[in-house]
């Protein structure tokens, strides 16, 4: 087997630093790039192809700056390459470029795949050097203003094949970049639907974040699962709580963000009376028993999400959903307006208060079996389309149709990856 870490030890780059077992020799290397691994949906991405990867028979590195999830992988017998992929700056790009190209000949990589723009174009020069496959994820719609943001946001859609993270994403390429459509493929987020299940929540650790949050058992509880960010619509629940006829305690899990957002939207609860009703309880490690607590879940995002993990792991965990209808929130929820009898939630006109209260009051007026049933429906739906391994399946398909070598090492790998139009 060739060692992984002398073989990033022999580049001479004191930049460079590996960590992880060795790699299988005569294997295809399938090398992710993204700027650090710390938290989010595209570390998420990252990590759950990393163990996809492996588990296809390959051999999997994933080069970042670093961060407690690159930390997991490692310990979880997994590799990562340390490296300053995070810089924008056009000097450390460029010889970002030069590490990436070295380490894909060191570890033998058959494709490079890129998740975000700064190291993309140092991964897409690499990839150029080298003659290997690029491959793209386009997880945000990356606003721009003007010619030169829209440019240097292009690098995302350069890719021998560019993944969209959903319908959504895959129309705003169209839009606004010039992509051809047989190179898009539509491949929706997933989630770990064994962690995510209610069935696999026991009892007491539900009771064990109802006591640390201070929620009693006969409370209705209305969620927001967000970082503390202003676009994730906070301050719409905040507004929709004077709004409602019924009565809830508001639990805002999540921290991060801007440090004086959290004193602005308990001033905001104050001042409209509902602070009582409002509580921000900061970051939660155990989210599958943070949802079990909930009676419902809201996704108030103001912006569009490019996919909506909220919503999709709220009705995993069989809980009703209230989502702001834009974005990729109609492709993962289905509108109970439109369909009484297959609804999984409400879709609400972003930032309408008046609206999200309704919807509130509607959810939390239901007797508990059509809540139930409801919640049924939402997880059936999430195990149909959404799944982790779903999504791994249909990335490992892409990296098939662009590398020979991982086609001949890979038996059919069975994903669902869609073209665009």
């Amino acid at each position: 087997m060739t060692d992984f870490r002398a073989a990033i030890a022999a580049l001479g780059d004191p930049a460079m630093e590996g960590a992880g077992p060795a790699l299988r020799p005569g294997v295809p290397t399938v090398l992710q790039v993204l700027p650090s691994l710390v938290t989010g949906g595209v570390e998420r991405g990252a990590s759950d192809m990393a163990r996809a990867i492996e588990a296809a028979g390959l051999n999997a590195v994933v080069m970042s700056a670093g961060g407690p999830m690159a930390d997991a992988l490692v310990a979880d017998g997994l590799r990562h390459l340390k490296a300053p992929v995070a810089s924008k700056n056009p000097a450390v790009m460029l010889r970002n470029a030069g590490r990436i190209a070295c380490a894909a000949a060191a570890t033998g990589a058959a494709v490079i795949h890129a998740r975000s723009r700064a190291p993309a174009w140092s991964a897409l020069i690499a990839a150029r050097r080298a003659n290997l496959p690029f491959v793209t994820t386009f997880h945000g719609t990356y606003n721009f203003r003007g010619r030169i943001k829209r440019w240097y946001n292009s690098v995302m859609t350069r890719g021998d094949r560019v993944i969209a993270i959903s319908d959504f994403i895959a129309g705003h390429i169209a839009a606004h970049y010039d992509c051809p459509a047989e190179r898009v493929r539509i491949i929706p987020r997933g989630i770990d639907a064994a962690v995510f299940d209610p069935a696999a929540v026991p009892a007491e650790r539900v009771a064990a974040l109802r006591a640390q949050w201070g929620v009693a058992e006969d409370r209705p509880v209305v969620m927001l699962p967000a970082r503390l960010a202003r676009w994730k619509g906070h301050a719409v629940l905040v507004r929709a709580l004077v709004r409602m006829e019924r009565d809830c305690l508001c639990l805002m899990v999540g921290g991060a963000g801007h440090a004086d957002y959290r004193g602005e939207m308990e001033g905001l609860a104050a001042s409209l009376g509902t602070g009582p009703r409002v509580r921000f309880v900061g970051d939660c490690r155990d989210m599958p028993a943070a949802y079990a607590l909930a009676d419902v879940v809201v996704s108030a995002s103001t912006d569009p999400e490019a996919f909506g993990r909220v919503a999709v792991e709220a009705q995993a965990m069989a809980r009703p959903v209230v989502a702001t209808a834009h974005g990729a929130s109609p492709e993962t929820v289905i509108d109970l307006e439109r369909d009484p009898e297959g609804g999984t939630g409400w879709l609400v006109p972003p930032g309408d208060a008046q609206a999200l209260a309704a919807a509130l009051d509607l959810a939390l007026a239901l007797p508990a079996p059509a809540r139930a049933a409801i919640g049924a429906r939402g997880r059936a739906n999430v195990l149909a389309r959404f799944t982790r391994a779903a999504m791994c399946a249909a990335t490992l398909q892409v990296y098939a149709e662009v590398s020979p070598a991982v086609a001949a090492a890979v038996s059919h790998p069975g994903g669902t990856a869609r073209p665009r139009g």
